[in-house]
């Protein structure tokens, strides 16, 4: 048994929902794409998934190894392009693309660093909250919020992507400072306009609280939010990479401390397929070394 070439079988079937999706992607017939995961279950002594004659779905240990194959199969891709594009120095032109926020919070100040090492790379930005194709947009790097479950993509997992409660010490002392969740609801609520009506769900010690505050002001970019706070409008729940400066400078008071919201990933993502250049590498390279560990950024330096 080819362990890696059953492991990919394994996960083209739960990522594409089916062995008859799998086999597409991976040009064999659904019987081998049987075949492969039945040999891995053979090799672990153990389910993973529980099929049906309409649906399959991951058992437990499946969910488990599923992540894990999902790290090993990245990491031997990246080896593999590594070994075929040694030497020779970066150049030519790099497009990336990031969420605003990150972006303009994470990404850009560290470019400099990245410049040093890589002086003849130039670099294009798109910067969009929308997930842009990498294919289509002849992109080579994106930086996501999240996983996006995509065969095409290797994805990196990066740095904590933490949402924080926070409003202006002007504002407070008006309005009075919220204690939990529910206090929200007697508040002004700064919200991001795509995203002003989805209930909010807080964890605590005692188990969670979901809360449908409605919207003082919506805005649809994240500095502009920053800057209604800051005037005193209201309270924003933001990336705590957009607010950590002002929380640190006082201008800006962290709320509900003991509660969390739910907390994601920053991911970096590259076409699984593609060649690994010079450029590329070195780049990915940079940003596993910047952006891995990071819990406590700093607007203009990292």
């Amino acid at each position: 048994m080819d362990l890696f070439q059953s492991m990919r079988a394994f996960v083209a079937t739960v990522q594409s929902g089916s062995m008859s999706n799998a086999a597409t992607l991976l040009n064999i017939t659904p019987a081998m794409v049987g075949q492969r995961i039945a040999a891995l279950e053979s090799r672990l002594k153990t389910k993973l998934l529980n099929r049906t004659t309409r649906r399959q779905n991951l058992t437990d240990f499946g969910e488990i190894y599923f992540e894990q194959c999902l790290d090993i199969l990245d990491r031997v891709s990246i080896a593999e392009m590594e070994a075929e594009a040694q030497s020779t120095e970066a150049r030519g032109t790099l497009r990336i693309t990031a969420p605003v926020t990150f972006g303009t919070s994470m990404l850009i100040p560290t470019l400099k660093r990245y410049k040093e090492k890589a002086p003849n790379v130039s670099i294009d930005i798109l910067l969009s909250d929308n997930n842009l194709d990498l294919i289509e947009e002849r992109l080579d790097i994106a930086f996501r919020i999240g996983y996006i479950p995509d065969s095409r993509i290797i994805q990196r997992k990066l740095m904590p992507y933490r949402m924080v409660v926070c409003a202006s010490p002007d504002y407070l002392e008006k309005k009075g400072i919220p204690m939990k969740p529910e206090d929200l609801m007697q508040h002004d609520i700064l919200r991001f306009s795509a995203a002003s009506a989805a209930p909010l769900t807080f964890y605590g010690n005692n188990g969670k609280d979901i809360i449908e505050p409605k919207a003082a002001i919506t805005i649809n970019n994240g500095q502009g939010l920053l800057n209604a706070a800051l005037a005193g409008l209201g309270i924003i729940i933001q990336p705590e990479i957009l607010v950590s400066r002002y929380l640190r400078s006082g201008e800006l008071c962290n709320l509900l401390k003991d509660w969390k919201l739910g907390e994601r990933q920053v991911s970096m993502l590259f076409y699984r397929d593609q060649k690994m250049t010079p450029r590329v590498r070195s780049f990915i390279d940079f940003s596993l070394n910047t952006f891995n560990g990071i819990t406590t950024p700093n607007r203009t330096e990292i």
